[in-house]
């Protein structure tokens, strides 16, 4: 089968290599779209010491089963799934914050991901899909669910209903815009967007229909009951305390730089709740494909599609800044 292979550093190559094999209590899914992530994007820059060439990247994906050694799924049949393969039997897996599972491996990482035609997972893993849900919703599953975990984190903690609090988004790649969605949807009004890129700009009004500004180069707003900061830089982290009001809530969910200065004064006399999130759970999942189904994050014009052979210039043209698309799926 063809399949896009991390080869170096800035490298993706077409390669022909081995079907995957079926294995107990797996299934084989013919790849029907898959995603670029920011994470892969990391991990083909470099940048990321767990992706080791030689591998094969990509984890937000929909595919049909071709083969299964599991009983409980159907040859034929369509599915999306959770990248995590996680233990089940820790405490965080019983607690059904299988996210958090000390033990869990990872499609595209640990093992061969969807950058091909053909890809093996445990039937476990896999997430129900209406069977007429286009591709190109069932592939967002999992960026949308990892935004609506974070944004469900968040409301836990503001201690007014989110549609009455003034919301800054801070970058407008795919989590940003997706989050950006769900506010909307969530109905809140008062909503601002950061996002350097012009081109992104753009789509982002025609998309979500909200203020969008230029951080580098329009005066930041201040003010906002809640931050949530897609980026994760050490100037976004910077941007999210100077926004935030006091008794305010800022969510930390992008990681371009690991380690950063925060205003400890400020967080600590403004009795700002600094909240972290990682991914999302089996709930977060299956919650965003009915949303996504239905249709209630819009028409999902702004996703530009390519073939799997286009992959190695998608990526070129992500990192340069030249793609209006916050998200670029693969189609093998």
């Amino acid at each position: 089968m063809k399949a896009l292979v991390y080869t170096q550093p800035r490298e993706l190559q077409l390669h022909e290599v081995d079907a995957p094999a079926l294995s107990d209590g797996e299934v084989i899914l013919d790849i029907e779209a898959v995603g670029i992530c920011g994470s892969d994007m990391h991990a083909w820059a470099g940048h990321d010491p767990r992706r080791k060439p030689g591998l094969i990247l990509g984890h937000e994906f929909v595919g049909k089963v071709v083969s299964s050694a599991a009983p409980s799924v159907l040859e034929g049949t369509r599915w999306t799934g959770n990248p995590l393969i996680t233990c089940g039997v820790c405490d965080y897996c019983v607690q059904g914050r299988n996210n958090l599972c000390g033990d869990r491996t990872m499609v595209g990482m640990t093992r061969a991901g969807a950058y091909a035609e053909q890809m093996s997972i445990p039937a476990s893993s896999l997430v129900a899909i209406p069977q007429d849900m286009s591709a190109r919703a069932a592939a967002l599953t999992e960026p949308a669910a990892t935004a609506w975990h974070a944004i469900n984190l968040s409301m836990r903690v503001l201690t007014r209903p989110i549609h009455e609090c003034r919301v800054l988004v801070i970058g407008g790649g795919v989590i940003g815009i997706l989050a950006a969605l769900l506010f909307k949807r969530l109905g809140v009004s008062q909503l601002v967007v950061t996002e350097t890129n012009a081109l992104r700009r753009k789509t982002l009004r025609d998309a979500v229909g909200c203020e969008v500004i230029d951080p580098l180069n329009d005066t930041l707003p201040q003010g906002f009951d809640h931050v949530f900061d897609a980026v994760g830089a050490k100037a976004t982290r910077v941007q999210s305390m100077e926004a935030i009001s006091p008794g305010g809530v800022i969510m930390h969910v992008g990681l371009q730089d690991w380690a950063s200065e925060i205003d400890m004064r400020k967080l600590t006399l403004a009795e700002v709740s600094l909240l972290g999130t990682y991914t999302y759970t089996m709930a977060d999942l299956r919650a965003t494909v009915a949303a996504l189904s239905r249709g209630e994050l819009g028409d999902l014009a702004w996703v530009e599609e390519r073939s799997l052979a286009e992959g190695p210039q998608a990526f070129l043209c992500l990192a340069g800044g030249v793609s209006s698309a916050p998200k670029i799926l693969l189609r093998p």
